[in-house]
């Protein structure tokens, strides 16, 4: 059974840039698939952020590129989120899955996506205040 728990700070000052990990167990990060990091942002839905492959590849939803880097610690098993220059507007939920290459595309194309396939963690809040 996979189990994938983000952590980090809850609130992020803006400008500051926001650090998120995502802890994995029963499965190997650099033997199988997708490891995505989703968010929750109120009002508007499920937005993809981006991704790192098994073989390390990333993959980045282009309207957050330029703020955006996933990373990994083979040796914990577990990858990263980073996020720069943040705003109120990047409150939200946050969240990290395992996704294999059929949802990884879907979130390619769509960007904003509306099922929650693959494993996710339980999420966790990261609020930037006004």
């Amino acid at each position: 059974q996979v189990q994938l728990r983000e952590s980090g700070p809850g609130l992020v000052n803006p400008s500051q840039t926001l650090f998120l990990n995502c802890a994995v167990s029963g499965a190997s990060i650099t033997t199988n698939d997708y490891w995505s990091w989703i968010r929750q942002v109120p009002g508007k839905g499920l937005q993809w952020m981006g991704a790192i492959a098994s073989t390390g590849y990333t993959y980045y939803n282009p309207s957050l590129k330029s703020r955006t880097s996933i990373s990994r610690d083979t040796s914990k098993n577990q990858f990263a989120l980073q996020l720069t220059s943040v705003t109120p507007e990047d409150t939200a939920v946050y969240y990290c899955a395992k996704w294999d290459h059929a949802a990884l595309n879907t979130a390619i194309a769509a960007l904003w996506i509306t099922y929650r396939s693959g494993a996710w963690g339980q999420g966790t809040q990261v609020t930037v205040p006004t």
